[in-house]
């Protein structure tokens, strides 16, 4: 089943890196699992309400550059933060990245013990699912908690 995206997805794609628009353009075509644009370039008023919140845990976001999206992951209509689907979502990030031949990193995997921060997940052989598991294991091992944002892509430059 092909996917596409919605006027407001591509509305919050606007002011994004090209790069990475590309890559989530590709990505609705190739995904098992609907999605849509929930943010992309924010401001730094933006930035700051997210962190007072606790919504988000940086001033230093990609976001405020143009450099990340959130996808919001659909089932049907309803909007669902169940995380085997973004781990499905982010198959087709790491497909669409490959193909157009940019670096992008997930935020549910953004290290392992073997790749540094920010792991490309175009150089990571297996599935997404695999990548958080290793990523939540090296955070384990170090005695630390995983930070899993499961709808953020970001585009390594």
């Amino acid at each position: 089943m092909s996917f596409k995206l919605s006027q407001r997805s591509l509305d919050k794609l606007e002011g994004v890196d090209e790069r990475l628009v590309t890559v989530v353009k590709s990505a609705i075509h190739l995904t098992k699992v609907d999605f849509g644009v929930i943010c992309g370039l924010r401001t730094i008023e933006e930035q700051r309400e997210l962190v007072a919140k606790g919504a988000s845990k940086t001033m230093k976001s990609k976001h405020l550059e143009g450099l990340a999206v959130d996808l919001m992951a659909y089932i049907g209509s309803r909007a669902s933060w169940e995380l085997n689907l973004y781990d499905d979502i982010a198959d087709a990030m790491k497909q669409a990245a490959k193909e157009i031949g940019v670096d992008v990193c997930w935020g549910a995997a953004w290290s392992t013990a073997e790749m540094p921060y920010p792991m490309n997940i175009c150089s990571w052989e297996g599935t997404m699912e695999e990548a958080m598991k290793a990523y939540c294991k090296k955070k384990s091992d170090a005695g630390k908690r995983a930070f899993i944002d499961g709808p953020h892509f970001e585009l390594i430059v």
